[in-house]
């Protein structure tokens, strides 16, 4: 008898070891499957961000092209307000910044404001908002450059420091290459930088770039 009951138990306990491997397996399966669905939906969501962004960069553009500086106005950030910077270093001293309410109260007059010091001469450059637009912003049609997100194109002497300044913040660049004539050196780029609020990317900086000395 007790033979008899010895055989049920380590038969019973074989089918169970036996069952455990399946068991485990679909588990397996399942955290697999779990892991594909959501690096599909993290994939989809970063193809529906950058397809965003690129709009939003093209409009931009469209609105600065045609000195739609009302429509301009509407991307700049309702609470951050906007920043520009005249060359690829972003100096919070002394880069010109506007709430989107002062931005919209002196686009439309003649009020000249300080937005940095050029280059080589270190004179002030004093103009205002529709010139630092049209002569400075815009100063190339960037609607015909090589576009890119969260990548930098042109890269001059001047220290990049976007990234540090806007850490984890989405940006957009318009390249222009240089001419050959000039070895290349003419180079210019149009960046753009995001941060979103209540599920639409607003403008927070425009940041210019070229050859520096």
């Amino acid at each position: 008898m007790k033979k008899l009951i010895t055989s049920i138990f380590v038969i019973s306990l074989v089918i169970a070891c036996k069952k455990n491997p399946e068991q485990k397996v679909t588990q397996t399966g399942d955290s697999t499957a779990q892991i594909k669905t959501e690096t599909n939906i993290e994939f989809q969501n970063k193809t529906m961000k950058e397809v965003a962004l690129q709009k939003t960069n093209n409009d931009i553009l469209k609105a600065l092209k045609a000195k739609d500086y009302k429509t301009f106005a509407s991307f700049i950030h309702p609470e951050k307000g906007i920043t520009f910077s005249m060359y690829a270093f972003i100096n919070p001293k002394e880069d010109k910044h506007f709430s989107k309410a002062e931005f919209e109260q002196f686009q439309p007059t003649k009020t000249l404001f300080t937005w940095g010091a050029h280059d080589g001469s270190g004179d002030a450059y004093k103009v205002t908002i529709n010139e630092y637009l049209n002569q400075w912003v815009f100063s190339k049609d960037f609607t015909s450059g090589k576009y890119s997100v969260n990548t930098f194109q042109g890269k001059g002497n001047s220290l990049n420091n976007l990234k540090e300044m806007y850490p984890k913040k989405d940006f957009t660049e318009n390249y222009i290459k240089g001419t050959e004539k000039n070895g290349e050196m003419d180079w210019k780029t149009l960046r753009f930088v995001f941060d979103e609020f209540q599920g639409k990317y607003y403008l927070i900086a425009v940041i210019n770039d070229q050859w520096t000395i």
